[in-house]
C-alpha cells in the first residue's frame, strides 16, 4: 500500500513516523520545510519534491494541516495535491477543521473521482509520539476496513462518528471541553493560592477530585514546574475556538461560555503565549 502524509509539525512528524511501522506500506511524505522530512528518510520513508510528486502514486493520503486556510491552499491551490492524486485514491484530513470545511472537501474531492473521509484525532504531542492517540471518523463505514491497520499503528482507539463532516464536528465538541476545563482548572488554583493554599497542594488535590477532567492531572504537573512547551500551542487552541464559534453560528446554537473562552485564549495569545502549550492560560490569568 502506497501512504503519503503530508505535513509534519508537532503532531504529524509523529504520526508519519508511526506508520513505518505498518506492515506492507510504502510511506511518502512532504513538507513545507525541509527539516522534518530528513529524519522521516532517515527512518525509511521516501521524501518528495512536491505535493504532487508526493501523492501521485498514493493509495491514501494523509494531511494534518494547522488550518483550514492550509488545507484550502496545500489541497486546491494552484500547487495543489488534488489534482495529482490517482483516480479512487483516498484522502483522509486528520486536521482540526470546521465540519462545513470537511464537508466541502469532500464534495470537491469526490468530483475528482477522490474519496474522502474526516479523521482529526484527540490527542497531543506525547500521543501522538507514543501511537496512542483517538481518531474521530467520519465517512463511510467500509473505508475504515482499508484504514484500520494504519489507524491502529496511530491511535489506540477509533471512534465512527458518522458520515463526512461528523469527525470535525465531534472534534469541534471535544476541543470546546478541553478549553474550557483548563481555563475553569487554572482560574480555580489561581484563586486558592489568594484563599491562602500553597501552590503544591492546589496541584495536587484539584485535579484528582472526581470533578476535574483527567488529562489535568499532567497538566498541574507542567504548571508545578512552570514548564509550557508546546504539547498543543495555545495559538491552535485559540484558532479551535474560532472555528467552534462559527460551527456554532451555523448551527444557530449560541454559545456563551466558549465564546468567552476563546476570547481569553485570544488575549493571552496577544501577550505572547501563543507558542506556548494551551495550559499556559495558568500563566497568563497569574499574570506571570
Amino acid at each position: 500500500m502506497n501512504v503519503t502524509f503530508i505535513g509534519l509539525g508537532i503532531m504529524g512528524g509523529h504520526m508519519a513516523r508511526n506508520l513505518l511501522d505498518t506492515p506492507a506500506v510504502s510511506l511518502t511524505v512532504f513538507n513545507r520545510s525541509p527539516e522534518p522530512m530528513a529524519a522521516l528518510e532517515s527512518a525509511g520513508a521516501t521524501r518528495a519534491t512536491s505535493y504532487a510528486q508526493a501523492v501521485e502514486q498514493a493509495d491514501i493520503v494523509f494531511t494534518m494541516l494547522p488550518s483550514p486556510e492550509v488545507v484550502e491552499t496545500v489541497a486546491f491551490g494552484d500547487d495543489g495535491f488534488v489534482a495529482a492524486m490517482p483516480q479512487g485514491a483516498l484522502w483522509v484530513d486528520c486536521s482540526t477543521v470546521n465540519p462545513s470545511f470537511s464537508r466541502d472537501a469532500a464534495q470537491r474531492a469526490q468530483a475528482r473521482g477522490l474519496r474522502f473521509v474526516d479523521a482529526p484525532v484527540a490527542g497531543t504531542k506525547q500521543p501522538a509520539e507514543d501511537g496512542t492517540l483517538t481518531f474521530l471518523v467520519g465517512g463511510e463505514a467500509h473505508e475504515l476496513e482499508t484504514l484500520e491497520p494504519l489507524l491502529e499503528s496511530m491511535g489506540r482507539k477509533t471512534l465512527h462518528v458518522g458520515a463526512v463532516g461528523q469527525g470535525s464536528a465531534f472534534k469541534m465538541l471535544v476541543n470546546a471541553q478541553l478549553a474550557q476545563s483548563m481555563l475553569v482548572y487554572a482560574e480555580t488554583a489561581l484563586l486558592g493560592e489568594k484563599l491562602g493554599f500553597s501552590k503544591d497542594f492546589l496541584m495536587d488535590i484539584l485535579p484528582n477530585l472526581p470533578v476535574s477532567a483527567p488529562f489535568l492531572a499532567g497538566k498541574a504537573e507542567l504548571i508545578r514546574e512552570g514548564d509550557y512547551e508546546a504539547q498543543f500551542p495555545l495559538e491552535w487552541m485559540h484558532k479551535d475556538l474560532h472555528l467552534l464559534e462559527q460551527t456554532a453560528h451555523e448551527a444557530d446554537q449560541p454559545l456563551y461560555l466558549a465564546s468567552l473562552a476563546k476570547s481569553l485564549y485570544g488575549s493571552a495569545k496577544q501577550a505572547g503565549r501563543g507558542r506556548d502549550d494551551f495550559s499556559a492560560i495558568h500563566a497568563f490569568l497569574g499574570r506571570e
